[in-house]
């Protein structure tokens, strides 16, 4: 069945937004940052973007889509993106996976998958085999130490009143 024109319409689109955090990639290259850009759209205008900055800011957090969200929420003044649109150059890495479920936007698309990230040196795939292994396989030390206070926090936040829900 052909698209229909608003189909087309819409493709063409996420296409401009998905070459716009490409975009950003290759410029982030060229001034000696990683190969990765984002974008994040409302109501079809860029609200925010972002690249990667993990060796500019010796943080391992600053991934392009964390950035882009950060300053999403920024703009937005609120830490969820209902209704946002998420525009990443490669497909996210487990932590911005992690971050765009927490934040909430109703999609998320990408250029080049995991496997031609890893093709390029950039292979989360032993991320993606460690996460569901139980903690004593892992090959980071993972040890849970049930201390007794360790559900204070919990407790003290049933019981505040006019909590803000996430």
């Amino acid at each position: 069945m052909p698209e229909s024109a608003q189909g087309a319409d819409v493709r063409r689109a996420e296409a401009v937004h998905l070459r716009e955090a490409v975009r950003l990639a290759e410029q982030n290259v060229t001034n000696g940052g990683g190969p990765f850009g984002c974008v994040i759209v409302r109501e079809g205008r860029i609200i925010a973007r972002g690249v990667n900055r993990v060796t500019a800011t010796n943080d391992p957090t600053a991934h392009a889509e964390i950035v882009a969200i950060r300053e999403a929420c920024r703009m937005l003044e609120t830490f969820h993106l209902e209704g946002c649109d998420i525009y990443a150059s490669c497909e996210p890495c487990p932590m911005c996976l992690g971050a765009i479920y927490w934040a909430r936007p109703a999609r998320v698309m990408f250029a080049a998958s995991r496997a031609e990230a890893a093709a390029a040196g950039f292979d989360d795939e032993r991320i993606y085999h460690e996460l569901p292994l139980p903690l004593g396989e892992r090959s980071l030390a993972t040890i849970h130490l049930p201390i007794d206070e360790r559900t204070g926090p919990f407790e003290a936040w049933a019981r505040q009143q006019g909590r803000t829900q996430y």
